[in-house]
């Protein structure tokens, strides 16, 4: 709670930057967050010290009552504290891959293709029924349909680009990832991201995404030529003891332990690494 308490004033001061109709957003609430956070399921708790919500919501400036649109947000782990937190003045939109992007995927049959049709209204839906009282949701897909212009407070990347970079050259996904949140955004609105981060000497092939991970340096660079600019990076999720190399792929760590097996020595290895590594940048749209 302490922590929580003496963040709140350092947001307030990195909100504070972002200049013309923004430039006084709603102010973090720590005390809010903390009670939010404190109310989620065991399983969610276990995973703060590696995911570090409190902080990680604190930096971007994220707080009650504003419109937050949330990048692939699957089951909810981030959703199910953003709809709380935002409250019923604010609002929680989710976004999906596009149609056309599910079907780069080699796992993705037709039938799976055509299951995906009614994602926005089915995890709408669900959503909805997570949370009493908080905030309204709605969804959406990266192809743009339905979407708001120029109405949010925030976009959030939280561990979801990798596959937009890795399919980049098939169908420019990554680009249309950057335009979408540009267009949704109102002028010197936050986009957040969070991701697994490779080292700037990996090569450009292996550190395109398909292994998980990306170059800060080539998000940064994508966003800043997709009209936004840096307004800090952080260290909040950062693990120096996650090292890859040339044949690693980030789901060899916790949680998903990939290629673990029976292993309990290899297990206990990888556990002591512990979740990767991961940039959080925050930029404001131009």
């Amino acid at each position: 709670m302490r922590k929580l308490l003496a963040l709140s004033a350092t947001a307030i001061l990195l909100t504070a930057c972002v200049g013309g109709p923004y430039s006084k957003p709603p102010a973090v609430d720590a005390t809010a967050l903390a009670t939010v956070l404190e109310a989620q399921p065991e399983d969610a708790q276990a995973r703060y010290d590696a995911r570090n919500p409190d902080e990680t919501l604190a930096f971007f400036g994220v707080a009650p009552g504003m419109k937050v649109a949330e990048a692939l947000p699957g089951g909810g782990w981030y959703s199910k504290i953003l709809i709380p937190y935002l409250g019923p003045e604010g609002e929680l939109v989710g976004i999906d891959y596009s149609p056309d992007m599910w079907g780069e995927f080699s796992f993705a049959t037709p039938e799976f293709i055509e299951s995906k049709e009614g994602w926005a209204e089915e995890w709408s839906a669900k959503a909805n029924d997570w949370v009493e009282g908080g905030a309204p949701v709605s969804a959406l897909t990266f192809d743009g349909v339905g979407a708001p212009d120029g109405d949010m407070d925030a976009v959030l990347f939280i561990r979801a680009l990798h596959n937009f970079n890795r399919f980049e050259d098939d169908g420019g996904y990554m680009t249309q990832a950057v335009e979408l949140a540009h267009d949704m955004l109102k002028p010197g609105g936050v986009v957040g991201v969070v991701q697994h981060r490779a080292p700037e000497t990996a090569p450009d092939a292996w550190a395109d995404g398909s292994k998980g991970y990306l170059k800060q340096s080539a998000v940064i660079a994508k966003f800043e030529a997709g009209g936004f600019e840096l307004v800090e990076a952080s260290e909040i999720n950062a693990n120096p003891l996650d090292k890859p190399g040339a044949d690693d792929v980030v789901w060899r760590l916790p949680p998903s332990l990939n290629g673990v097996g029976d292993d309990e020595a290899l297990k206990a290895k990888r556990m002591a690494i512990g979740e990767s590594d991961r940039m959080t940048l925050k930029f404001r749209k131009i």
